[in-house]
C-alpha cells in the first residue's frame, strides 16, 4: 500500500510549517519528510529528536557513526545513502563513510568502539552487558554517551521504520550513493 507523500498543497495543516522549514533548510523536500508530513506529531517528533541529537557532545564523525551504524543494522535503503551525503556535507571522511557502509574497520579504535556499542544496543534492544559497557567506557566514552546513543536510536527508529513501511524512494540527489547490505554483516 502506497503511503502519502505530501507537499505544501496536500499536507495536513499542522505539517505545513514543518515542510516550509525543511524546504528552507534543504532547498527541497526530502522524501522522508514528505511521508512524515502525514502525521504532524511524528514529523515534529523526528525533527526535535534530530535537533537534540545534533546538540550532544558527539562530533560530526561520532554523529555519523551512530546514525550510520543504526541505518546499516536496520538495512535502511533510504537513510544509508542520505547519511552518506550528509556525512560529506559535514566533512566526514569517505574512509569513515565507506567503512560504515561496508561494515569494515573504522580508522580509530574509539570510533570502532562507538560503532560496536551502538550495534550491540540495537541488536540487544538496550540490554547490553556490564562487560560491553566497560569496553565502551574504556574507549573514552561516558554514561552521557550511552544516553546520547539511545537518543540517536530513537531518532533513527522513526526514520528507518517509516522508510521501511513507506518504501520511501531515495531522493534523486542521493541516488548515486544507493546502498544495499552485502555479505559483510558486522559480527559484534
Amino acid at each position: 500500500m502506497t503511503f502519502p507523500s505530501h507537499d505544501q498543497d496536500t499536507a495536513p495543516e499542522a505539517s505545513k510549517p514543518l515542510l516550509a522549514e525543511s524546504q528552507k533548510a534543504f532547498g527541497r523536500l526530502p522524501g522522508l519528510h514528505k511521508v512524515l508530513a502525514e502525521s504532524p506529531q511524528a514529523y515534529e517528533g523526528y525533527q526535535v529528536l534530530h535537533k537534540l541529537f545534533t546538540e550532544t557532545d558527539f562530533d560530526a564523525e561520532e554523529l555519523t557513526v551512530v546514525w550510520q551504524s543504526i541505518n546499516v543494522e536496520n538495512e535502511c535503503h533510504y537513510c544509508v545513502p542520505a547519511h552518506t551525503g550528509i556525512a560529506k556535507m559535514m566533512k566526514v571522511s569517505d574512509e569513515i563513510s565507506d567503512a560504515l557502509r561496508n561494515e569494515t574497520a573504522l580508522p580509530t579504535p574509539k570510533l570502532e568502539a562507538l560503532r560496536t556499542f551502538t550495534v550491540k544496543m540495537v541488536r540487544s534492544r538496550g540490554n547490553v552487558t556490564e562487560a560491553e559497557m566497560k569496553t565502551f567506557f574504556d574507549a573514552g566514552y561516558s554514561h552521557r554517551a550511552v544516553l546520547d546513543v539511545i537518543l540517536g536510536m530513537a531518532q533513527k527508529t522513526i526514520s528507518n521504520y517509516v522508510n521501511h513501511v513507506a518504501e520511501t524512494p531515495v531522493d534523486e540527489v542521493f541516488q548515486p550513493l544507493a546502498w544495499s547490505r552485502g555479505d559483510n554483516k558486522l559480527d559484534v
